[in-house]
């Protein structure tokens, strides 16, 4: 038997963040804890929230300290500001950085200890706080999934997974997205393409799973370019937003695989944006899972990616839709390789080595050892 988890309530679509008040009725709350990402941005997203929650006579506390990958120690200061203000609520809004260090607050608000304690899965004993959260990037997923990634004062990420980490209410609302970089879009856009492709060839995809990821990536392959092309096109944001949650859903019960096992040491070692290290691991490792075994489910990717065709052979259309995936990237304007990010070339084999350490890929389609995972930060170089 599979259960498939996702939040109770789930709101997407142009102007669906005004309902926030409504939903934080729900629980009676009376004072809500505010996470948004340093910045004035951050800042910005959060006194938006902060006002609809006023009209719905919930007072607010900002928490506006989550930078890009967030670490214990903002977590922690959350945790103190939250218990000190005597919140009843907890709201996220931003990407996945300010929606994960939301989860780490709550998960220390309600279960005391530190986060390292909670490391890997099912470690959580008690429920968070009611949480409300808004995702202002098409990408994270973590919106809707029951996983958070913080990292640590080595810079490693410890990931954490389990059910009562899920929001209670996700919020997609694409005019939160329209003031996104180009950059930042594609970045994000690419995070939720990876989700979708590792979880439809995860070991453990399901029916339900299958059917969640396809259709991600045909909406990520219609509508990411048009939404770093114009950020204002507000069909590809709805749509992208619709991308964002089905690939989150997917993977939160599919799992990942090899591409944020190693992304995850990438991002931490330099600080990187996560969704960027994904984009530029993502055609590399699939290359390496395509096999026998794979064919088939790369085939049905190349449909969805529109490279596809039925009379094709399985491994004629995988291989199609494999170079779809290296120019998306060209497309996108994304960098072409790990070393126009600043990665120096004798850090791979400890990233190799801390990418064996990720449980987080134990899904992958294929085995894989040391040597395999450097090669593939040779060829992503």
């Amino acid at each position: 038997m599979r259960i498939h988890m996702v939040p109770p309530v789930n709101l997407i679509g142009r102007g669906c963040i005004k309902t926030m008040g409504r939903e934080a009725a729900m629980y009676r709350a009376r004072r809500a804890f505010v996470v948004a990402s340093s910045g004035g941005v951050g800042e910005a997203q959060a006194g938006l929230a902060a006002s609809i929650l006023k009209d719905a006579q919930v007072e607010t506390v900002l928490f506006c300290q989550v930078m890009p990958n967030p670490t214990i120690e903002a977590v922690e200061k959350g945790v103190e500001l939250y218990r000190a203000s005597g919140c009843d609520l907890l709201v996220a809004v931003g990407g996945g950085s300010a929606l994960d260090a939301a989860k780490g607050i709550g998960l220390l608000v309600s279960n005391g200890g530190r986060i390292a304690q909670y490391e890997g899965e099912d470690k959580v004993n008690e429920d968070l706080p009611p949480f409300i959260a808004v995702s202002t990037t098409s990408g994270s997923g973590s919106e809707v999934t029951r996983f958070a990634v913080i990292s640590d004062a080595d810079h490693s990420k410890l990931t954490l997974v389990d059910r009562r980490l899920t929001p209670d209410v996700s919020i997609n609302d694409p005019e939160m997205m329209m003031s996104m970089p180009p950059a930042l879009t594609a970045a994000t856009g690419m995070d939720a393409m990876t989700h979708a492709v590792e979880a439809y060839v995860s070991r453990e995809a399901t029916p339900v799973t299958d059917a969640q990821a396809w259709k991600a990536i045909q909406l990520v392959a219609q509508n990411l370019p048009a939404a770093v092309k114009d950020g204002t096109d507000m069909v590809a944001r709805e749509k992208m937003c619709c991308a964002s949650f089905l690939a989150g859903t997917a993977f939160n019960n599919a799992g990942l695989g090899l591409v944020h096992a190693m992304s995850h040491p990438l991002g931490g070692h330099y600080n990187l944006p996560h969704g960027l290290c994904n984009a530029l691991l993502l055609p590399v490792v699939c290359r390496f899972n395509l096999a026998f075994e794979t064919l088939g489910r790369f085939s049905d990717i190349a449909i969805a990616l529109g490279v596809g065709r039925s009379w094709r052979t399985e491994r004629d259309n995988a291989e199609t839709g494999l170079k779809m995936l290296f120019e998306l990237n060209r497309t996108l304007g994304l960098p072409k390789g790990l070393k126009e990010l600043g990665v120096r070339r004798e850090d791979l084999s400890l990233l190799a080595e801390r990418a064996m350490e990720e449980a987080i890929g134990r899904p992958n389609p294929r085995k894989y050892d040391k040597d395999d995972v450097l090669r593939l930060y040779e060829e992503a170089y």
